[in-house]
């Protein structure tokens, strides 16, 4: 006989994880006969609220739910993203774009970046950002959205994603969960019942006595990890070794400075800031190594290199770079930082929630919370965190700056097997194998092991096929099109206007 189905899926805490978790469960299994969908969360407890970035895959997501696109974006106040500026991580002085989408084009049947690499050779000096579409529109503060019905066009190869005000995506998420028949019950939780067959996790109990009794239990509660890690005692894996960076401080501040369509992280003696320009305010904040850095310093660097005036106090963060040996631990799964923490680098926290919750709609239990399933969640998960921390240790270790303890200690470190062997890779080749479908692309090591001054000993054999000329005048014509093609494009405030995408504007610029 087939186990019962799931009834009662209880989410514990709000925020972003949490209302993301309500909007797409409730929406994709809404309607099963007898479900009800429970999130407690307390507006005593602040959330971290600082993921104002996201990956192109968030556009996914949000078509998932049925959400339309310019809606969203006013919304959430938010703005266009098209990669990621990294300023200071080679040397001081230097600078690159993590672009979204691709470089070039595939000639002869081989990757673009064999042919530039053999134009380096021949003594063209452009960057690869001069070849990627959405690298040199973020830089000129230009948007558009992709055009696949043009595949000759540099627009086809165009990818974005969002920067946005995460407590406002959180509260637009809640209407929509809401309206889809989640309930929302205001509470602190004050203690937790367990099961004493199983062990599982029976109900969780609120300060005011309430008892909110499921089957299946999301932890979203943060750092706390409520469920997983205080009752479940799942323990933790700690990555700190590769990723020092134990600290955060973040503080938004007026709009100033240029308004492109790209976040910005700037190399600091012991870490690194983000700058994340949103409609109405710019998110910033200084990630840092405690062990490297005081409070005080981090702080008053952070407050120095801002762009406009300060709209808020300090939030000071404290974690460790890691996850949960178990991402779902009996009738437990957890999701964003009660499952693990990776440092926002690469935007990937909203990204790994988004996953998680794919992942748990493809493997969805029922009573019998079969062994098959949990282990399957649990291995694909923690092979996303270790994909995602090989591609942040190389951003450390790929480095020449020797200016501060910190960076002697990072440039020196040995690195995990994986990233070791995608190094040798393309040093010895120029060559990227991306690994069982990982999150990021050929084209996204490919910038950082580039931008990041990695120096490939040679290149695929082909790119030998077109004479010295004819490459160069390849290469020539690929630069020339894609600034063409940029300086047609409208800049990301017309692109806003034009779309009903701009935010109210009698909108004032809050915290």
């Amino acid at each position: 006989m087939s186990a019962a189905p799931i009834r009662n899926i209880v989410i514990v805490g709000g925020g972003t994880a949490g209302w993301m978790a309500a909007a797409a469960l409730s929406r994709i299994i809404g309607e099963l006969p007898g479900l009800s969908i429970t999130l407690v969360e307390s507006e005593a407890i602040g959330t971290v609220g600082v993921g104002e970035a996201t990956i192109p895959q968030i556009i996914g997501f949000n078509r998932l739910l049925g959400i339309d696109e310019n809606e969203f974006v006013r919304e959430t106040h938010a703005t266009y993203k098209l990669g990621i500026e990294f300023v200071d991580w080679l040397r001081l002085g230097h600078s690159y774009v993590h672009p979204f989408g691709t470089y070039g084009l595939d000639m002869l049947g081989i990757e673009f970046q064999h042919f530039w690499l053999r134009g380096v050779g021949l003594g063209e000096a452009a960057p690869l950002d001069a070849y990627s579409i959405s690298a040199m529109a973020g830089k000129a503060g230009r948007m558009e959205r992709p055009r696949p019905d043009q595949p000759n066009s540099p627009l086809s190869k165009l990818s974005y994603a969002f920067q946005f005000d995460a407590a406002r995506y959180a509260r637009f998420l809640r209407r929509r969960a809401e309206a889809q028949g989640v309930v929302r019950v205001e509470g602190r939780v004050d203690d937790v019942e367990r099961n004493g067959e199983n062990g599982h996790v029976a109900a969780v109990l609120l300060e005011n006595g309430e008892r909110l009794a499921g089957e299946l239990f999301l932890d979203c509660s943060g750092f706390r990890s409520l469920l997983l890690g205080q009752t479940l005692g799942v323990g933790f894996t700690d990555w700190s070794k590769w990723l020092p960076c134990d600290r955060a401080i973040a503080v938004p501040c007026t709009l100033g400075g240029d308004h492109e369509p790209l976040t910005r992280s700037t190399a600091r003696p012991a870490g690194w800031q983000w700058r994340i320009p949103l409609q109405h305010r710019i998110g910033n904040g200084h990630v840092y190594s405690s062990s490297h850095m005081e409070e005080q310093e981090a702080l008053d660097l952070l407050l120095a290199n801002l762009d406009g005036e300060p709209l808020a106090e300090p939030n000071r963060l404290r974690f460790l770079a890691g996850h949960r040996e178990k991402l779902w631990e009996k009738n437990v799964v957890a999701l964003g930082l009660a499952g693990g923490f990776l440092e926002p680098l690469e935007s990937t926290a909203i990204h790994l929630v988004q996953s998680g919750i794919a992942r748990l709609m493809a493997l969805f239990p029922t009573t019998a919370f079969a062994d098959a399933e949990r282990d399957r969640f649990n291995r694909e998960s923690v092979r996303d965190y270790v994909d995602i921390r090989d591609f942040l240790v190389l951003h450390y270790k790929a480095t020449q700056r020797d200016d501060s303890e910190f960076w002697r200690y990072c440039r020196t470190l040995e690195p995990p097997a994986g990233l070791t062997d995608k190094l040798a890779m393309f040093e010895s080749s120029g060559r990227v194998i991306r690994e069982h479908n990982e999150l990021f692309t050929e084209t996204s090591w490919l910038s950082v092991m580039a931008g990041q001054g990695v120096k490939p000993q040679g290149f695929h054999p082909v790119a030998m096929l077109l004479d010295d000329e004819e490459t160069r005048r390849r290469l020539g014509h690929i630069r020339q099109v894609v600034a063409d093609t940029v300086s047609r494009m409208p800049t990301q405030d017309q692109f806003l206007e034009r779309n009903g995408s701009r935010m109210d504007r009698s909108a004032r610029a809050v915290a």
